[in-house]
């Protein structure tokens, strides 16, 4: 059985970027309602003491497990969300090793930022924006759904940005672009990924 994770933050800490109501709603109602379906179907099952990510990786390669997949990869994917926001200034900042290979992938910064924007932005539907690692490389992907990149080959995982209008409907209306702006220039927690770099890389 999987058990929910707490919000490393109080629900009104990222005020004025989400308010403490959309988040309420979001981890209280929205991802601990996938948390709760994903033990109700694993209860009288050989999955029932595997890790969250081995439910997600053995849900997705049978469709018979289709229901049991959208449900554990939507608690994977909000967790990486949850943490890849923070309110503290010191997490915030990108360390020089992360930079550099930003820069190098990406041409600068803002270039970055500028990609995770336009990328979420442009998602049809509902999914998350993600920064990944792959081969060496830093890339901005973008799923639909509860699709994730865990189930890629190669591919690691670094940081998600939650793109359904659950996650923002509340505070931005159909504005999801102004959403992703704020928390892109704002909220994002840059010391989960270099930590999600450097096991990337093996350290």
């Amino acid at each position: 059985m999987i058990e929910a994770k707490e919000l490393e933050f109080p629900y009104d800490s990222l005020e004025p970027v989400i308010f403490k109501e959309t988040f309420s709603f979001h981890h209280d109602k929205h991802y601990i309602g996938y948390v709760n379906k994903v033990n109700e179907l694993i209860q009288h099952t050989d999955m029932k003491d595997l890790k969250l990510e081995e439910i997600v990786l053995r849900a997705s390669s049978d469709m018979v497990y289709q229901t049991l997949f959208n449900n554990a990869a939507q608690v994977y994917n909000h967790e990486v969300y949850f943490s890849s926001l923070t309110n503290d200034p010191l997490k915030k900042e990108v360390p020089s090793f992360l930079m550099e290979q930003i820069i190098k992938d990406f041409g600068s910064f803002e270039a970055l930022k500028a990609e995770l924007i336009d990328k979420g932005g442009k998602l049809f539907g509902s999914g998350y924006v993600w920064l990944v690692e792959k081969l060496g490389v830093l890339k901005v992907e973008t799923s639909s759904n509860a699709d994730t990149p865990l189930t890629e080959g190669f591919t690691n995982v670094l940081m998600a940005i939650d793109v359904w209008e659950h996650a923002y409907y509340l505070d931005y209306q159909n504005l999801r672009a102004s959403y992703l702006s704020k928390v892109v220039h704002e909220c994002l927690n840059w010391a989960f990924v270099a930590q999600n770099y450097r096991k990337a890389k093996g350290e």
